[in-house]
């Protein structure tokens, strides 16, 4: 048996397996619909960025709000746009004896505490605290013409805050500098019962509204100071001089003495004083006989004389009065300023004709 022949055959190479499809891909955006697109992301981007700057703004002012309420945010105001007539003072009208070492603070060191003030209008406002302070700036600028004094520092309140604490911030502000006499309590309360904006009918609600803070006993001295304000006080030319024992007492003498109101008055007036020791001399001798107990007060001698003329002089006319112990002349004229020892001449001088 013949050995079969095998053959080599050659079948072609088979193709390598087909790789997974490219995926399909989409057409190419034309460059209208790229526009549109970036368009409307730099919109989006730009809302997010404007409701970013809302937000903030919106935090700001009420962050502004806040602190214009607490008086903390300051600007320098022009003189000329402040005014203070909205609320009464509780300091007597006319020139502080204290102004000039004020004046000489500010002028070495600038003013370390501002005013406050309430915006009423466009450009103008309503002082609130700092009057000593704006009056020394005042004169400070008249004074010496500098632009450094026409504008202040002041703190910014809220506008429409209640009229009470107005009054309560500017009397707390004086509470704590301890010199505000009872005198001036008494005509701020005396003010505030008369001005119609506010609730207050009679003493004791005005003193309830810008004195709750202090003592009963010490808004009772008020009360007793407005009494007696509301009885001489258009004779008085320094009650923020007189002292709490001396107004008590003159008070005491006028709710108890029929007649007592007008003969003050009459010793005032005619006194014409000058001074504010001078007037508390004049108190002083009209509230005398409440110090003396009625048993205790020594009886005049009988046909006891008391001589008063006038007497011009180059000065102006002296009034004289002279009574047993006692020579008293009166002219409009402060005798403080003379030298100590012309007035101990003067004296022996006057003993030495009046003896001859």
């Amino acid at each position: 048996m013949s050995k079969r022949r095998v053959f080599d055959i050659d079948f072609p190479e088979a193709d390598p397996p087909a790789a997974d499809p490219a995926p399909v891909t989409e057409s190419r955006r034309g460059p209208m619909a790229s526009a549109i697109s970036e368009n409307s992301a730099a919109l989006e981007e730009r809302q997010a960025v404007e409701a970013q700057i809302r937000a903030e703004n919106d935090r700001l002012a009420h962050e502004h709000v806040r602190l214009k309420k607490a008086g903390l945010i300051t600007d320098m105001i022009p003189l000329n746009a402040i005014r203070a007539d909205k609320l009464t003072r509780d300091r007597k009208p006319g020139r502080d004896t204290e102004l000039d070492e004020l004046k000489a603070s500010i002028r070495d060191v600038g003013l370390s505490n501002p005013i406050r003030v309430e915006q009423v209008g466009e450009g103008v406002f309503e002082l609130v605290q700092g009057f000593r302070r704006l009056t020394a700036f005042q004169e400070l600028y008249d004074e010496t013409g500098d632009e450094a004094y026409a504008r202040i520092p002041a703190g910014l309140m809220a506008h429409g805050e209640e009229l009470e604490m107005l009054y309560r911030r500017m009397v707390d502000e004086n509470l704590v500098r301890r010199d505000i006499s009872f005198a001036e309590m008494a005509d701020l309360a005396r003010g505030y019962v008369a001005d119609p904006e506010t609730a207050a009918q009679d003493a004791d609600q005005a003193l309830t509204a810008l004195f709750g803070s202090v003592s009963r006993q010490k808004r009772s001295y008020i009360k007793h100071f407005m009494t007696l304000l509301d009885a001489i006080g258009s004779h008085l030319k320094f009650p923020e001089a007189i002292p709490r024992a001396l107004g008590l007492q003159l008070e005491k003498r006028l709710a108890s003495e029929p007649g007592a109101r007008a003969k003050v008055k009459s010793a005032l007036a005619a006194a014409l004083v000058s001074t504010p020791d001078a007037e508390l001399e004049v108190l002083r001798e009209q509230a005398a006989p409440l110090s003396i107990p009625k048993k205790a007060q020594p009886s005049k001698p009988t046909g006891a004389a008391k001589t008063t003329f006038r007497q011009d002089v180059k000065g102006g006319t002296v009034r004289c009065a002279a009574s047993e112990g006692r020579i008293e002349m009166r002219i409009a004229r402060d005798f403080s300023n003379v030298d100590r020892h012309r007035l101990e001449d003067a004296v022996k001088a006057f003993f030495r004709e009046l003896d001859g």
